[in-house]
């Protein structure tokens, strides 16, 4: 008994023997003395425990491990090793701190359970990632997220728990983080825990309020959308039914569709709405006017008119959308130059409003279900305002066991309605043109100054009169000083249009409208100061026959003029004149000071938006260009690209100008059947020189993301390169999460190893560039 004793007193000599070697050992790596001593009293007291030479080796490693590591680590002390052997008591720990929603506590203890045996239990790391998300601090939530980009990383998704991941994605689409929300529910499609689609799309909804987060939710619904198209899943099976749950609902592609529109990127709307029939979606009311919001923006002026007989019969549409859909409509025809179609808009709807106005019964009718009609939409206007606020105030999350009882998601459902509302309330301030009276749409002066700056520009004075004349009659009379055509008159003469200005009173005169002295009197003086004499006389003739008294004002204009081109018998004669007509001096002063009026930004009605639309808004695109631009949309959407090629060149010698738009109907073309990736690359090229040349070519993000698409599918690096320093140089978006699997998908296997000893200069440059972008994407 005594000697057995004696040998393990042995024993243990030679083990602390052993560990007084290791323990200067770590003395020399230069760590710090007071670390070194605890980890050394730590290590003295798993030794005495130690049973053979295999638990020494271990020591050692975790011994290298600490001092590796000891500056990262560098708040642990020493009873963190004392605890390590017992696994147990540090998860009970982490999930008292979580209990407590100490989230330092919690990540502190959880680093050293990483640090001495990985990830702790299954049940400890999915609460640590609920405390993070229930926190809804930037902080935390990014912790959080770096947790499973670890586990997946370590091939460790195990441990974690689908429900967590939703909840933890939620929070930080609600923070503002839209690409790691993004991520994770990519990471649970990826590995087939499917999510609902209640609880992704109120995901969706969050992130749909930023650009970028837009952007994804549209790349998140396409690619979920792909799994369904054209039956692939077979509802039969049981087997199927957590996926199917995932599948795409209208209120997902309406969220998705209305960020596209709210940030600009309708192209890639455009590429949601060409999925629709693909996955048996069915459209509702907020879905047909958002439609028509994209067709507008794009200039889809078929695609508007087909789907006007959907909204004529749909029954459930509100004024609201009524409005917009409308608007949209009149907008696509102003696009176009149609403006025989858009003048012809605007008439019936005055026509309309004037029935609605005769008729006793209707008007008393449409004025209760306008007041009823009007609380409604009031009272759902303020809602949406209430429920805006409360995003962007991005408003605590639910409880988690709330959360997890909610099995059909209803509370996340309806928060994504509520912020699909407030994205809905902000398209809706968006209407200019049209608006609605006692149930009946009206035009806006937004629309008379839109079609009558189009007219001018265009030339056709006779048919901006004829409409002006038109609508006036349907509208309420007005004085003769101060109809539409006498403001637009106006506004010519104050923009130096003075031919335009004379040609309208022309058409007015002959149309046996009276016109007031002031638009004459302010066009005389325009001519005289410009010393345009035969204008002039033509004008004092025009005024003679309609009947126009000039004041004393213009009488002096005309002897200041007569003085200046020294014709001193003709200043005598209009001076004689003005002395016979017994003309007062100090006349009429109207003009100067409506013009006055509205250089100061003065309310002045249609001539103070005419001025300002001339003057700073930009003219509408070549009319032409739309046109092509659908002929080759549509060529490239049925993978016609020899005829769209034909289209393009067509185009070019017509002399209109390929657009953002038309090289990315072509883009997308070639990228859809594949294997074009030489003709993207002259079409690259062609883009850079347009672009360098005028200004009517933008680079946009959907242009530059669908080429980077091609060349990374296609391997050519280079210019990949070259699109991916643009975008960053513009601040665009990239969504390099979509890249990194199209390069793993593509070329896995490029560019490891060892380079090749004899290679090209070009091969040299290929593989430089290949791995510059596998090092962009954190590949390497």
């Amino acid at each position: 008994m005594f000697s057995l004793r004696k040998t393990k007193l042995q024993a243990v000599s030679v083990h602390q023997s052993r560990f007084s070697s290791l323990f200067r050992a770590t003395e020399v790596t230069g760590t710090q003395p007071q670390a070194s001593l605890q980890h050394g009293i730590a290590c003295k007291d798993v030794l005495s425990n130690a049973r053979d030479h295999s638990l020494l080796s271990k020591l050692r490693t975790s011994t290298r491990f600490h001092v590796d590591r000891t500056e990262a680590f560098s708040t642990m002390s020493g009873s963190i090793l004392l605890q390590a052997r017992d696994p147990a008591k540090l998860n009970e720990e982490i999930q008292i701190a979580v209990d407590q929603r100490r989230c330092d506590e919690a990540w502190r203890l959880f680093e050293q359970h990483m640090q001495m045996e990985g990830f702790p239990r299954k049940s400890v790391v999915n609460n640590v990632l609920v405390c993070f998300a229930e926190s809804l601090d930037s902080n935390w939530l990014q912790k959080g997220y770096t947790l499973v980009e670890q586990a997946f990383e370590e091939s460790k998704q195990n441990l974690l728990e689908k429900e967590p991941l939703v909840y933890l994605s939620l929070a930080l689409a609600k923070s503002g983080m839209p690409v790691p929300a993004s991520t994770i529910l990519r990471k649970l499609v990826e590995t087939e825990e499917y999510p609902h689609v209640s609880a992704w799309s109120s995901v969706l909804a969050h992130m749909s309020l930023t650009g970028s987060g837009s952007y994804l939710s549209a790349e998140l619904v396409l690619e979920i959308g792909y799994l369904f198209q054209n039956n692939r899943v077979d509802p039969r099976k049981k087997s199927n039914a957590l996926l199917l749950a995932m599948k795409p609902n209208t209120q997902a592609l309406n969220i998705a569709l209305a960020g596209c529109l709210l940030f600009g990127t309708t192209r890639k709307a455009e590429e949601l709405l060409d999925m629709i029939p693909k996955i048996g979606v069915k459209a509702d009311a907020n879905l047909l006017v958002i439609m028509a919001h994209i067709y507008e923006r794009n200039g889809r002026r078929e695609e508007l008119r087909k789907l006007q007989r959907h909204i004529d019969e749909a029954c459930n549409l509100n004024d609201s959308q009524f409005w917009q859909f409308y608007n949209c409509l009149l907008m696509c025809h102003l696009k176009f130059g149609d403006l025989e179609a858009a003048s012809k808009m605007v008439l019936e709807m005055l026509r309309r409003g004037k029935v609605a106005r005769n008729s006793l019964g209707a008007a008393i009718l449409g004025l209760d279900t306008a007041e009823l009609k009007l609380r409604k939409v009031s009272g759902e206007g303020l809602e949406v305002k209430e429920h805006d606020s409360q995003v962007l105030s991005i408003h605590s999350m639910i409880p988690y066991e709330e959360f997890l009882r909610d099995r059909k998601f209803l509370n996340l459902e309806a928060e994504a309605k509520d912020v699909l509302g407030a994205l809905l309330a902000k398209l809706h301030v968006q209407v200019e043109l049209i608006t609605s009276e006692r149930g009946v749409l009206q035009p806006t002066e937004e629309i008379y100054v839109k079609l009558a700056k189009a007219f001018l520009e265009s030339g056709k004075m006779k048919e901006l009169a004829e409409f002006m004349l038109k609508a006036e009659h349907e509208d309420s009379p007005v004085s003769s000083d101060n109809s539409m055509l006498v403001n637009v008159t106006n506004a010519c003469i104050s923009l130096g249009m003075l031919d335009q200005a004379h040609d309208l009173l022309d058409e007015m005169r002959m149309a046996g409208v009276r016109t007031g002295s002031s638009v004459y009197s302010s066009l005389l003086k325009a001519y005289c100061n410009t010393n345009r004499t035969r204008e002039v006389t033509a004008l004092l003739r025009d005024a003679q026959k309609a009947g126009i008294q000039f004041d004393s004002s213009c009488y002096e204009a005309l002897i200041q003029s007569q003085v200046i081109q020294n014709d001193t018998h003709g200043a005598l004669s209009v001076f004689k004149e003005m002395k016979e007509a017994k003309i007062p001096r100090g006349g009429n002063q109207q003009f100067e000071k409506l013009l006055k009026g509205c250089e100061g930004n003065a309310e002045a009605g249609l001539m103070s938006k005419l001025l300002r639309e001339i003057r700073e808004g930009q003219s509408n695109l070549d009319a032409g260009v739309h046109d092509w631009n659908n002929v080759i949309h549509f060529f490239s959407k049925k993978g016609l690209m020899h005829d769209a090629e034909k289209a393009l060149k067509r185009m070019r010698s017509l002399g209109h100008s390929p657009n953002a738009q038309t090289f990315h109907s072509m883009v997308t073309g070639y990228a859809a059947i594949g294997s074009k990736y030489t003709e993207v690359t002259e079409l690259w090229g062609e883009m850079k020189s347009i672009a360098a040349a005028t200004s009517s070519m933008r680079f946009d993000q959907e242009l530059l993301d669908a080429v980077l698409y091609t060349f990374v599918r296609g391997g050519f690096f280079s210019r990949a390169n070259e699109v991916v320093e643009m975008m960053e140089k513009e601040k665009m978006f990239v969504d390099k999460y979509k890249y990194r699997m199209l390069f793993l998908k593509y070329h896995k296997t490029a560019y490891k190893g060892k380079a090749p000893k004899v290679q090209s200069e070009s091969q040299l440059r290929k593989r430089e560039s290949g791995l510059a972008f596998k090092k962009w994407l954190g590949l390497t």
